[in-house]
């Protein structure tokens, strides 16, 4: 629950210290395939020295610039990764997105974040590049929307649609449930 704070105290003021900007992309190329990138940079607002004393950051100068791309195919299936670290905090961190690699194959869909951390350990892995793996899922399934048949129509096992209690919006007590599939809508319990 918020905290609310009396009218008359002072107005409250921030000062950032970190800046994190994460762009991602969907694309349809001309080979019949698709792909989705994404970027991520970091920086600090004042110098920041790396723990350990490694070395100095000058204020704004990214700490991290790196990203990554998937090449897909209309089943959703990994054909390719690609992945750029051009800043980074030590010098070790230019092989964190190696084993990204063992992504090829997967199909993006259902399960993918918990294939991504059986796939990708930790301490092989840049954990910026496998941050960015969760999000760059839901980017590659919005890209397909206009070029898959409607998810509205899959069904699990039991002949329930999937996208019942999907999210927010399908959740079985909603309206949109209500009026696509009012078999499976249910009253909202008080």
């Amino acid at each position: 629950m918020a905290c609310k704070h009396d009218i008359a105290a002072e107005p409250i003021t921030r000062e950032e210290i970190h800046h994190r900007q994460i762009e991602m992309h969907g694309y349809r190329r001309s080979d019949g395939l698709f792909e989705v990138s994404a970027s991520l940079a970091d920086s600090k607002t004042g110098d920041f020295t790396l723990p350990g004393g490694a070395r100095l950051i000058n204020a704004r100068s990214p700490i991290h610039d790196l990203g990554v791309t998937l090449l897909f195919d209309k089943d959703m299936i990994v054909r390719e990764v690609q992945t750029f670290v051009r800043s980074h905090p030590y010098a070790s961190c230019q092989g964190g997105g190696d084993t990204l690699e063992a992504l090829v194959g997967m199909r993006i869909g259902p399960g993918w974040n918990s294939e991504v951390r059986k796939r990708l350990p930790p301490s092989d892995t840049c954990t910026q590049l496998k941050e960015l793996l969760g999000p760059l899922a839901s980017t590659a399934y919005q890209t397909m929307v206009t070029e898959r048949p409607s998810a509205l129509d899959e069904r699990d096992v039991r002949g329930k649609p999937r996208k019942v209690d999907s999210c927010h919006a399908y959740g079985a007590s909603r309206e949109l449930v209500k009026t696509l599939w009012p078999e499976y809508h249910v009253l909202k319990k008080m």
